[in-house]
């Protein structure tokens, strides 16, 4: 019998533990797997910890991991994943928003021969209009600039199998971006599509904040080509400087020159943004390698009855 563990990260899921575990349970009652259901808590605040070792008190199936302190969603993934030796895992969050009757889609993808099952999703008529449009951009900007082709509305609710298991422990880089890199390791993958359910209960953490780092994290881990941008947009303006110069040497024995501040304050004003956004990208991949020089670790783990 194959042995199949649900990873959830949980911060601040007050309302949704028991809900997520009842349908997950009545979801894999009958089930011909080996299963467990991985709460990992990350740093939550509220009484979502209590709530996990309780149901880990009643029913033996459930285990938990908890984290020192709040060290991210995809932080939290990996510490589930570094920490399961199932066959099967499936990554999905507490708010039910991943509807767990898909688990059943998922299990019935991988008996088919798929390694990993993937899922995008479409959005409730009830998503803004400006999330909805930052996230259609994401994934075209992404799609552009990188290697890999994410499909719209890619989720962290996923299916992974066998030695992609083992790869994705490996994984040691300080910014993770668990929808490339899956897609970035290749195996036998089919994404699947889903309508996103209502959050059940409490408010979503990724705020408009969290979702930019969150893009600037999938840009510049699978793409260099911001830098490659930064250097023609350098040699561009570059090229019309010089190319200013005979109209200057023109004017000047023509006597038509007329000095004046203004020109030169937008000059020096243009120029000097254009250096500091290529001194940001450049600073963006600089601040990353100095993240992952120091080694520090993803997590820190607490407590955990595994």
């Amino acid at each position: 019998m194959q042995k199949l563990n649900i990873v959830l990260p949980a911060h601040n899921e007050h309302g949704n533990i028991n809900p997520i575990y009842n349908e997950i349970i009545a979801v894999l009652s009958g089930c011909n797997y080996d299963y467990e259901i991985l709460f990992i808590d990350d740093g939550s605040t509220d009484d979502t910890l209590i709530q996990i070792k309780n149901l880990a008190n009643s029913d033996p199936k459930v285990k938990f991991i908890e984290l020192s302190r709040n060290f991210g969603h995809q932080n939290a993934l990996k510490a589930g994943i570094d920490a399961t030796n199932a066959d099967i895992v499936i990554m999905m969050d507490c708010d039910l928003q991943h509807p767990p009757y898909l688990i059943n889609e998922l299990l019935k993808n991988h008996k088919l021969g798929y390694d990993i099952v993937r899922t995008h999703r479409i959005d409730p008529n009830s998503t803004g209009f400006l999330k909805a449009k930052t996230s259609s951009l994401f994934y075209k900007v992404l799609n552009k600039l990188s290697d890999i082709k994410l499909e719209q509305g890619s989720a962290d609710f996923r299916l992974i199998s066998g030695s992609a298991i083992a790869q994705l422990k490996s994984f040691n880089e300080f910014d993770l971006f668990y929808r490339g890199l899956i897609k970035w390791m290749g195996y036998k993958q089919i994404s699947i599509e889903y309508k996103a359910e209502e959050r059940y209960s409490g408010a979503t953490k990724y705020t408009y904040n969290k979702m930019i780092s969150f893009g600037l994290k999938g840009f510049t881990s699978f793409s260099t080509k911001p830098l490659y941008f930064a250097a023609y947009l350098g040699l561009f303006f570059a090229s019309i400087s010089i190319m200013y110069i005979p109209y200057i040497i023109y004017t000047f024995y023509m006597g038509t020159d007329v000095p004046g501040w203004a020109s030169v304050i937008a000059t020096v004003a243009f120029f000097g943004g254009i250096n500091l956004m290529i001194l940001g990208i450049i600073g963006v991949y600089l601040s990353k390698l100095f993240s992952q020089s120091k080694n520090r670790p993803h997590y820190i783990i607490k407590e955990s009855n595994l």
